[in-house]
């Protein structure tokens, strides 16, 4: 009888995974290091101080751009979140049939193509409506946003729907419940949780996307990652890291979020 392969028994599969998670978090732990750092330097140690965060806080052009982030995140994740569930029910609630699999190649599209590609595609479309229309607000970069994170919400919401028992919406269909009140009573708060993680996934996307910002914005529209990337373009100082560490510290708490609510079962 052939014996069960088990991959983290391979001789050097642990040292192997030791060095990659080493040099993986070894940079982003240096930058949360250096952000308390009480001097100037990126390489020398010379205290602990909260400084470089209370000057990030207190700079008007962070405000700005951090503000603008959180309403394009905002905005976006809930046009992403709507569409996503829109799609999954569509997608999951019904028999299969002939071009589903298209269906679900489509919605997942901007997954599978490269972002720069994405962003290329969304600069050409945008430039030639704001030739058009002569308007060149955030609802740019909102509709961008969304249609990039459509797919991050689609997927916890369909996981979710497909991990759902039929038997309560059958019942009220049987109790002459219409399909709009079977959604509302029964579908929607069972679903709650795959929507909201579906959310939190989409609005944690868009908070720190750079290539397709960079596109699509316009002069003023900085975000809070672009507004970064620009810094970091003329010198690298301790308030980047200070802003790096809450955005970082952001993002963890919205995924670990998103994966205890993932795992609530029906």
């Amino acid at each position: 009888m052939a014996r069960h392969f088990d991959v983290r028994r391979q001789w050097g599969f642990a040292t192997v995974a030791m060095i990659c998670f080493f040099l993986l978090y070894l940079p982003i732990a240096t930058l949360v290091v250096f952000a308390f750092n009480a001097g100037p330097s990126l390489a020398v140690w010379e205290g602990v101080s909260l400084k470089w965060f209370v000057a990030a806080w207190n700079n008007s052009d962070v405000q700005e751009a951090a503000m603008r982030s959180f309403i394009i995140a905002i905005f976006a994740a809930t046009i992403a979140t709507i569409a996503a569930t829109m799609a999954a029910l569509a997608t999951t609630r019904t028999a299969p049939y002939r071009g589903m699999t298209f269906k679900y190649a489509f919605i997942n599209q901007p997954l599978m193509v490269p972002e720069i590609v994405t962003a290329v595609a969304l600069l050409i479309i945008f430039s030639r409506i704001k030739v058009w229309t002569g308007y060149s607000g955030l609802g740019y970069l909102i509709a961008a946003h969304a249609a990039f994170c459509i797919p991050f919400a689609y997927l916890p919401i369909r996981a979710r729907l497909e991990n759902m028992d039929l038997t309560l919406e059958r019942a009220a269909a049987d109790l002459y419940a219409t399909p709009w009140n079977a959604f509302r009573r029964v579908t929607l708060p069972l679903l709650l949780p795959g929507i909201v993680a579906g959310f939190m996934l989409a609005f944690v996307i868009s908070l720190d996307d750079v290539v397709i910002t960079e596109f699509v914005k316009s002069g003023g529209q900085d975000t809070l990652p672009t507004y970064m990337l620009g810094q970091l373009r003329r010198v690298v100082t301790p308030e980047m890291n200070a802003i790096s560490t809450v955005f970082l510290a952001i993002s963890v708490l919205i995924v670990t979020l998103f994966f205890l609510i993932s795992r609530k079962k029906t």
